[in-house]
This record gives structure tokens, C-alpha cells and sequence, in this order.
């Protein structure tokens, strides 16, 4: 053991100093360049890694250019008679300088692997940059950060080259480990050598087995509180919604020119929940992003109650924290580093007294069945019970507008019906306006009085649920409303029209819109009879089935027998029950089109 043990201190000194100062310079700059997006990213980018890819000795040289005598920091630190060469500052600095790429590439995946729904969700509660920073952004990233600080003070504490240039060797000041072990080598002091050596790893790995201990217990802690899993009741009534205005209102006309399509929509809607309806794609889920602030649309207005959101002629853009919109996003966006009645508590409106707060929140909780799990964390709960804890949170903003974005996607059947019900009877109460965005026409249908069906970035019907199903305007509209037997439409007379691809001529009852190209009927209202002399009634026979458990789906050709699986005209859907009383039928069996069920169309 050497006499002299300064090397430890001075080494420690400089590796505390350093890592002190990366852990705060690495964080802003990682957290700042994580959302720049001005010119000379790669080139900053590059800067802030220099050193982890540069020899340290030109490190060194380039740090002794810039602190020297003669250099720029070197000559404004002279009138007051102050130099960091051949100092412990020297070996400071050099130690910050090459352990900083460390700490901010680090830092800046712990930032980039928060689930941006997260922070997005937040602004639209109202929470502005500093809040999302110090309550989300930071938390969910201090496990990789506290990696990264790790990681910089072992690479601090072995800095060699670059110190070398900068503080020199000199013993008692500025000698630390790295340079007492090259030169007790030099000098075949083997010993010394090998325990300073020792000393440096097991001062560096003491750090970083230190944080992975750590980081194990939280988790293990995680896994111990994994609590129970239900979906509940349906709640109580809310009364947490007076801000709401009286008369509620949503306009939108806005453009948005993305890469796949062109999105172009206008519509207004008041306080029924209006329904998006649309396969993926349609840009839906757009349209909703654009309200709530979280994307700009390239053109447009919209305005809530009397309130200009965003008007691009105006240059009117408000910010997601002032929209006032409660937004529930398909995986609920729950904070994992909050409790339940934490994630309900950041909703409710800036400034409110802690115990009417709590208050609101215990409310809450009652209304949506979460009762005596406030303390849980979201990783705690079911899919339903996360899903009402997002909806609470929403809630609890006292917003103007519900933005609910497929809602019920990530649930199964059995709990999608349960809070599907639920959702309807607190709609019910809510007096804001409500968008839902679902391609699940059934859902859209249950839940939404009024629809408005999506299609690549256009509005192709806007009307009731009622309106928009007995009479789409259109074949895609018919399509994805599931309707399922088309044929193109000649028309002879305002009372009869040719189908060609169900080989049939057909009565029509219904006015006669203009431009008929199509002709239609669901597969449900398709009627098996026994009466070949009925209206609209034809010889058909049976060439495939297809089963659910509840229906059949039966393939039929009109006219004909079939030639094989896939020589059939119309699908016909009947309950199991219908089925057992025709399947041993005799063919031709005879299918009735009730000319007050057929659907006339366009093609556009």
C-alpha cells in the first residue's frame, strides 16, 4: 500500500465534481435536443458526442488550446489572475468534458423512450412544459439517467489522457489514479500499480452495481404490489361538470396534407356524442390529434363554444394546455410513476384547494367503481379499470370537449360490453361536446346518435346513425356501415331496376334518388319464403356456409344452381334457429328482397 494516497482523493474530487456537473448539463441538453428541431441537429449532435469518439490526448490538446495562456477562456480569466492548467479544476474539466457524451446519449434514450401519448395526454389536461418536465418526463426517465450518471463518474474517474494535457501529473495536485498507476509502472513499482488498480475498480463497479441493485429491488417492489384484476360496476352520477358552458358547440373545417393522403373535413356537432366512423387510415384518429392541439392542420378553423382554437388566416394556434379537452387515447396513456387518484388528481383545474381536490377526486373514484384503488399504480390494474381511470382523468379537467379515440380497442369482448355501457350512461350525463373515433360499426351504433363516416381523409356521409344505415349515400358508406350484397343498377322506370350482377329485375318502392349506380341489401333482411309468386322473390340455391356461433352466413345463387364455392350471388344471414327449420329443405329454396329494404346508390 503506498504512503501516499492523495491519487484517491483528488481522483474522487474531480470524478464527484464532474459527474455533478454532466448529470445537470447532460439532462437539458438531451431533454433540449430531444425536441429541437432547428437546422444543425446532426452537427450539435456530433458536438455533444466529440469527445466519446475522440482520442482523449486531442481532447486534452483542444482543452488546453481553449484554457491556455493564449487561449480564449485562458486570456478572460487573466485579470483576475485565475488558471486552470496544471490545476485540480484542469483535471475537472477534462474529466466533465469526456464523460458528458455518456450522460447525455444516456439521457437522451431515457427521454425518447417515454410513450409520447403520455405527454401529449398531459398538455390537454393543461399542464404546461415545466410541470410535464419535473412531474412525467423526469420520473419515468430517472432510471436510464441515474444509469447514465453511473456510467459518466466510472469514465470520469478513469479519465487519463485528456487530464494529462490539461492538470499535468503532479503529485499531491493534480495526480489521480489512472496517471499514479502509468507511472508506477513506468517506474517497476509493480504493487503500487496493481492496488491503485484495484482501488479504481472497485470504486467503479461499487457505483454501478450500486444503481443495478437498485433498479432491481424497484422492480421487484413493482411486482410484489401487482394487485387484483375486475371490471367492476357501472358508477354513480357525476357532478364534478358545472364549468361546462350551457350551449355547447364544436365547428370544424380543417386541411391537413399528410403522407399517405390528404385529409379535408368539415363538419359541427353539439352535445350528442358524434361518432367517427371509418376503416384504419381514414383519419380519424387525425381529426381528433388536430381538435386537441397535438397536431396542426396545414389549413382550417375549428372553434369550441365561441372559442377560436386554430384559425390558420389569423395565425391562431392555442396550445394544447389551453383547449380545454378531455383525450382518451387507445392505451389510455396512464402515468406509471403515479398512483390512480395521482393520474385524477393531475386533471383537475390548476389552483384548486387540496381538500376540495381530494374531494373531487374521492368522487370520482366512486362514480367510476375504483373505489380503494387510489393507491394502486396503473401497472396494478385491469384493461377496464384503466381505461375508467382514464376516463375519470379526463373528467376531473372539467373539459368542454371528450375526444375519445377507440376507446374500448384494446379490451376483450366480455369487458368491452360492460364498459361499453358504462361509457354510454356517463356520455349520457356529460353536457360537452363528444367525438368517438371506432371502425366498429355495431359499437358506433350503440354509442352515437349522429356519425360521421370517414374515408382517405374525406367525410363521405355526415347524418343520424338511423339515416346513415337505412340509406348510405354511397357504396363505400354501405361497405363500411356492413352491408355486404351489391350489385350495379340499371334503371328502366322510377319503379324498376335491373341488378345484372344478381342477374334479377327488382320493384322499387322507395323515390328514386338521382344518379343510381347501385343497388344493395343487407345480408339480415334478406327473407326466405315459401311464396314464389311474392315481389322481388326468386328461385335460389345454397353454395356454401359459413358459421358463427350464433348466425349463418349462407352464400346463395339466384336463378341456378351453383357451379362450385364461389359461383353465388347474395349473402343471406340467419339465426341458427332459422337455419335447423330450411337446411333440409329442397332446393330451389325461394329468398324474398322487400323492396322497402333495398338500398339505391352512387358509386361516389
Amino acid at each position: 500500500m503506498p504512503l501516499d494516497l492523495s491519487p484517491l482523493w483528488i481522483s474522487l474530487k474531480t470524478s464527484v465534481f464532474a459527474t455533478f456537473i454532466t448529470f445537470f448539463l447532460g439532462i437539458a441538453a438531451a431533454y433540449w435536443m430531444l425536441g429541437y428541431r432547428g437546422k444543425g441537429k446532426s452537427l450539435i449532435e456530433g458536438l455533444f458526442v466529440a469527445p466519446l469518439i475522440l482520442p482523449p490526448t486531442v481532447v486534452g490538446f483542444l482543452l488546453l488550446l481553449f484554457f491556455g495562456k493564449n487561449g480564449p477562456m485562458g486570456q478572460l480569466m487573466q485579470p483576475f489572475d485565475i488558471s486552470i492548467v496544471f490545476t485540480w479544476y484542469g483535471a475537472a474539466i477534462a474529466a466533465t468534458v469526456v464523460s458528458f457524451p455518456l450522460m447525455y446519449k444516456t439521457a437522451l434514450g431515457a427521454f425518447e423512450q417515454i410513450d409520447g401519448n403520455l405527454l401529449q395526454v398531459a398538455r390537454t389536461l393543461g399542464a404546461n412544459e415545466a410541470t410535464i418536465f419535473w412531474r412525467i418526463s423526469l420520473p419515468l426517465a430517472f432510471p436510464g439517467i441515474l444509469a447514465g450518471t453511473s456510467l459518466a463518474f466510472a469514465r470520469a474517474l478513469g479519465e487519463f489522457g485528456a487530464t494529462l494535457m490539461l492538470a499535468g501529473n503532479i503529485p499531491g495536485q493534480t495526480q489521480t489514479i489512472p496517471m499514479a498507476i502509468y507511472f508506477a509502472v513506468e517506474a517497476g513499482a509493480t504493487d503500487e500499480a496493481w492496488f491503485w488498480s484495484l482501488a479504481i475498480m472497485i470504486v467503479s463497479l461499487s457505483g454501478i452495481i450500486g444503481v443495478n441493485f437498485w433498479q432491481e429491488q424497484r422492480e421487484r417492489r413493482g411486482e410484489s404490489k401487482r394487485g387484483s384484476r375486475g371490471a367492476g360496476e357501472q358508477g354513480r352520477d357525476i357532478s364534478l361538470l358545472s364549468a361546462v358552458p350551457a350551449e355547447v358547440k364544436l365547428f370544424v373545417d380543417i386541411e391537413k396534407r399528410l403522407p399517405s393522403f390528404n385529409l379535408k373535413v368539415a363538419f359541427n356537432t353539439d352535445e350528442q356524442p358524434l361518432g367517427l366512423l371509418g376503416g384504419s387510415g381514414a383519419g380519424k384518429s387525425m381529426i381528433l390529434r388536430c381538435i386537441a392541439g397535438i397536431e396542426t392542420p396545414t389549413r382550417g378553423r375549428i372553434v369550441l363554444n365561441g372559442r377560436v382554437l386554430f384559425d390558420s388566416e389569423k395565425g391562431i394556434n392555442l396550445p394544447s394546455r389551453d383547449r380545454h379537452m378531455g383525450f382518451l387515447v387507445q392505451n389510455y396513456a396512464l402515468f406509471p410513476n403515479m398512483t390512480v387518484a395521482q393520474n385524477i388528481a393531475f386533471g383537475l383545474p390548476k389552483g384548486i384547494a387540496d381538500g376540495k381536490g381530494r374531494s373531487q377526486v374521492e368522487e370520482l373514484l366512486i362514480a367510476m367503481q375504483l373505489q380503494g384503488l387510489g393507491d394502486r399504480y396503473p401497472h396494478q390494474l385491469s384493461g377496464g379499470q384503466q381505461q375508467r381511470v382514464a376516463l375519470a382523468r379526463a373528467l376531473a379537467s372539467q373539459p368542454e370537449a371528450l375526444l375519445l379515440d377507440e376507446p374500448f380497442s384494446a379490451l376483450d369482448t366480455h369487458l368491452r360490453s360492460q364498459l361499453e355501457q358504462q361509457m354510454s350512461a356517463t356520455l349520457a350525463q356529460y353536457p360537452g361536446v363528444t367525438l368517438f373515433v371506432t371502425h366498429n360499426m355495431e359499437e358506433a351504433y350503440r354509442v352515437c346518435p349522429n356519425l360521421l363516416v370517414m374515408e382517405h381523409g374525406r367525410a363521405v356521409h355526415h347524418g343520424s346513425k338511423y339515416d346513415i344505415f337505412e340509406h348510405p349515400a354511397t357504396v363505400s358508406v354501405a361497405q363500411i356501415t356492413g352491408c355486404k350484397n351489391f350489385s350495379s343498377a340499371i334503371v328502366h322506370s322510377p319503379q324498376q331496376i335491373e341488378a345484372p350482377d344478381w342477374g334479377c329485375q327488382l320493384q322499387i318502392m322507395a323515390e328514386m334518388p338521382q344518379e343510381v349506380t347501385h343497388v344493395g341489401i343487407r345480408a339480415h333482411h334478406l327473407i326466405f319464403t315459401k311464396d314464389s309468386h311474392q315481389t322481388n322473390t326468386f328461385p335460389c340455391w345454397l353454395a356454401r356456409t359459413s358459421e358463427t356461433p350464433h348466425r349463418m352466413t349462407l352464400f346463395l345463387k339466384l336463378n341456378s344452381p351453383a357451379n362450385d364455392l364461389q359461383d353465388y350471388h347474395i349473402q343471406a344471414e340467419v339465426f341458427k334457429e332459422k337455419w335447423v327449420n330450411i337446411k333440409d329443405q329442397p332446393f330451389p329454396w325461394y329468398v324474398h328482397l322487400d323492396p322497402l329494404r333495398l338500398i339505391l346508390m352512387n358509386s361516389h
